[in-house]
Parts: C-alpha cells; sequence; structure tokens
C-alpha cells in the first residue's frame, strides 16, 4: 500500500468513525441501547427478527421487554458501522507493520488504535450485558472518541507534506493543551449526562427550574459504579443527583467558553493560525448553542445527535492544532 493510498485510508476511518459516533448518539438518544439483549448479534441472528417465527422466539427471550424491531434495527446498524471501522483500522494496522521499516511510517499509533478498537468491542458488549451501565456506556463513549482522535492524528502524520511550525506557533502549544484537558473533561461530563438521562434534569436556560442554584446532590450524581444486574434505560437517579450532574456541565461549559475565548484571541494573532482559528470559532459557537437549545426545546433528537458530532470535532480540531505546532520530522514518527 502505497503512502498517499495509507493516508487516504486514514481520513476514510475518520469518517467513518464520527459516523459511529453519531450513529452511537442516535441509538442512545432514541433508547435502542438494548434492541439487542445478546451481543455480537441480535435475538440470536446477525440481523434482527423479521419474520412472524422470528419474532415468537424473540418475545422468548426477555419476557419482561417486549421486542422492539425499530431499536433493533438501529441497534444493529451501528454494529455494522462499528464492524466496518473495525476491519479498516485492522488493514491499517496490518500495512503499518509491513511498511515498519519505512521512514515515516507511524506503527505504535497504528498499533494502538487496533488494541483500542477491540477494546471498544468488549465495552460494547459489556454495555449490553450490563444493561447500560453508565460507568461502562460512558467509557465506551471516550473510546469512541478516543478513537477518531486518534485517527485523526495517523491522518495528519501520514500526509505526504508536513508543515514545520514557527516560534510563535510552537509558543501556543501549552495554552493548546490546556484548552484540550478542559474540552475533554467537559466531553467527559456531557457525556455522564447522557448516560444517567440527566439532560432535561434543567428544563429552562439561563436558570435551573427557575434557580441559579438549585437543591442538588454530587455525591450522588458522580458515584461512578454502582450494583450489578440494575437495569439503568432511563435512569436510576433522582431529582437532585440528575440536577447536579446537568449543573456541572453547564459549568464546564462557561469555563471552556472563558479559556477558548483566551486560545482563539493568542490564534487569531499568530500568523499561518487564522484559518483553524475560524473553524474552532464556528464549532465552539455551534456546540454552545446546540447545547442551549437541547434545553430550551428539550432535547430534540437532531439536535441532540448534533451536539455530540460536533464535540468529536471539535476534538479533532485540537487534535490538528497540536499537531501543527508540534510538527516531527516523518523519520520518527
Amino acid at each position: 500500500m502505497s503512502r498517499s493510498l495509507y493516508n487516504k485510508l486514514a481520513l476514510f476511518a475518520c469518517g467513518l468513525t464520527l459516523v459511529v459516533i453519531v450513529l452511537g448518539a442516535w441509538v442512545r438518544l432514541t433508547d435502542a441501547g438494548l434492541g439487542c439483549p445478546d451481543w455480537p448479534g441480535c435475538y440470536g441472528h446477525l440481523t434482527w427478527p423479521a419474520s412472524d417465527s422470528d419474532l415468537a422466539l424473540a418475545e422468548q427471550v426477555r419476557i419482561d421487554r417486549a421486542v422492539d424491531v425499530g431499536a433493533a434495527i438501529r441497534e444493529m446498524v451501528h454494529r455494522y458501522a462499528a464492524a466496518l471501522l473495525g476491519l479498516v483500522v485492522v488493514i491499517l494496522a496490518a500495512a503499518a507493520w509491513r511498511k515498519r521499516r519505512e521512514p515515516g511510517q507511524p506503527v505504535k499509533l497504528p498499533l494502538l488504535l487496533l488494541a483500542l478498537i477491540l477494546f471498544q468491542g468488549a465495552l460494547g458488549a459489556w454495555t449490553v450485558t450490563l444493561l447500560l451501565k453508565p460507568a461502562i456506556v460512558l467509557a465506551h463513549l471516550t473510546g469512541g472518541m478516543l478513537t477518531f482522535s486518534l485517527l485523526v492524528l495517523l491522518y495528519l502524520r501520514t500526509r505526504p507534506r508536513q508543515v514545520r511550525p514557527n516560534l510563535p506557533q510552537r509558543k501556543l502549544r501549552p495554552a493548546i493543551v490546556l484548552a484540550t484537558v478542559v474540552l475533554v473533561a467537559q466531553v467527559l461530563l456531557g457525556g455522564w449526562v447522557s448516560t444517567n438521562y440527566a439532560a432535561l434534569a434543567c428544563p429552562d436556560f439561563p436558570t435551573c427550574t427557575g434557580q441559579w442554584w438549585p437543591e442538588s446532590n454530587f455525591s450522588e450524581g458522580f458515584r461512578l459504579w454502582r450494583g450489578v444486574g440494575v437495569d439503568y434505560e432511563g435512569g436510576i437517579l433522582d431529582q437532585q443527583a440528575r440536577v447536579a450532574i446537568h449543573l456541572s456541565h453547564r459549568i464546564g461549559a462557561v469555563i471552556v467558553v472563558g479559556i477558548f475565548g483566551w486560545l482563539l484571541w493568542r490564534l487569531f494573532h499568530t500568523p499561518g493560525l487564522s484559518r483553524p482559528a475560524a473553524l474552532l470559532s464556528a464549532l465552539l459557537a455551534t456546540q454552545v448553542t446546540l447545547g442551549i437549545l437541547n434545553i430550551v426545546w428539550s432535547l430534540p433528537l437532531a439536535v441532540a445527535v448534533a451536539h455530540n458530532g460536533v464535540a468529536a470535532l471539535l476534538l479533532g480540531t485540537m487534535v490538528y492544532l497540536l499537531h501543527r505546532t508540534t510538527y516531527r520530522e516523518p523519520s520518527t514518527a
């Protein structure tokens, strides 16, 4: 495989990962996470129950839950896309190993991605078998975002033309690292909101249930591990715990906007970085707008799904900025 083809395949993997992330949000937000109670198939099939006989057998799998064919289809579409992504990452890792002696060919990064994809598969299975346990679902969401970020980095490292940053650009790296850390924390908080069904715990904006600081329970809201065997679909936390989670995400959003505003001011005043700064500004404004609309419009599906997708694009942009300000020789990649 030529270097150009490898780079194009890495770019395709980035796009496919974004699709998988969006599909995962679609599945989660339409309560289809347990649409198939088994893994990797669905009610013992590679697809979903379609015939009357298949449906009759499926009804016996979990007598406490009616079969929802629509949810099963959404879940399996997500699994098919994830499986295709896994195949692409295997090809990238295998090609990298074969080309490991060629200058400029990353090897550790593709192998790390392969290990991550395998772990993601295990998390996907545990998500189902542990009945949407929030800690497992959050780990699965985090793995998806990390996969996307690493694939973006792989694409950038294998581009035929690399640009060496100048001194003003290199001086921005600490600020970019800080902003990236804060963004990652906010993405994790957003995932915790989603997995605990706390998005509408505060149905108004900018106040929460008509108050600036309503009664909340942070210790219960951020208890990471709970008992096994509990069905977490729909959430099990009380209102005070969900409010604590939601408020934390709002506070995180204010911190992100403040730090990114400072970073963007510096990016726009650094030669050569105005275009990624403009992209970052547009993504940040879009993300904040989507977050507010999720509240005031009571979590419409399209807006909520887009909120997940834009979060991934923000992370990808930060990976680009980190790469852009820390150029490495191709021979040491």
